[in-house]
């Protein structure tokens, strides 16, 4: 069984597939709690029900599109997500597992999206004491890092609040040299179109400066931090 919060149709936002139509499978649940989280209810105040596969695969189908992007939440704690995305696989769907890289299990992707967690995401201890803690233990695991990016298409976003934050994403690479740096994303932190446009032009910039991709949240521009899209 898989909890899910929500299945719908919509573009792909971010990435290397930014603009396809795709179909978005969301999962519940999450062992991060990142201060600026644009899916709340699938960590800090979670929803959804449980689901067979077959329900799921159902759901899928009735909206008749090729690509595929399972997500959360973190959708690699449910054990079924394997299961699940190997069927979607032999549909003949292209398959993307969207994860924060924090848990390993062996799933069948096309695409291995993974948003390492860094610094910048750790809730102050205002708002949670334990998650602070909690999420900050959590965030970071490179071993599993490397089973993940052992898939033959990955990419890696990173969200930039900040300009120092551009720093931390080239700490982080220190620690994984074989890491391709063109499949680096970096993404503007921003749940409106207002901190969209203020951010775009300087971390497109840092991008290019740094060999990095540029990714926007096309969602964001289009329909704002809406759920169902």
């Amino acid at each position: 069984m898989l909890q899910i919060a929500e299945i719908y149709k919509s573009i792909q936002g971010e990435g290397e597939f930014t603009g396809t139509s795709s179909v978005f499978v969301r999962t519940t649940g999450c062992n991060l709690r990142c201060w600026f989280c644009d899916t709340p209810f699938t960590s800090w105040e979670p929803e959804g029900e449980q689901q067979s596969i077959d329900h799921v695969l159902s759901q899928v189908a009735e909206l008749e599109v090729e690509h595929v992007v399972v997500t959360g939440g973190e959708p690699l704690l449910l054990p079924d997500i394997v299961p699940l995305t190997a069927e979607l696989r032999s549909r003949g769907h292209f398959v993307t597992l969207e994860t924060a890289g924090t848990v390993f299990r062996a799933a069948t992707t096309d695409l291995m999206s993974i948003s390492p967690k860094l610094a910048n995401s750790t809730p102050g201890v205002d708002r949670s004491p334990a998650w602070s803690k909690r999420h900050e233990e959590l965030r970071h695991r490179p071993v599993v890092i490397r089973s993940l990016i052992a898939e033959p298409r990955y990419q890696l976003k990173f969200v930039i609040d900040v300009p120092t934050d551009v720093a931390q994403v080239e700490e982080w690479l220190v620690e994984f040299p074989e890491i391709d740096r063109g499949r680096v994303w970096l993404m503007p932190q921003a749940t409106t179109r207002e901190e969209l446009s203020a951010k775009t032009d300087w971390i497109e910039a840092a991008a290019m400066e740094n060999g990095f991709q540029f990714t926007s949240r096309l969602h964001i521009e289009q329909y704002g931090n809406a759920r169902g899209y």
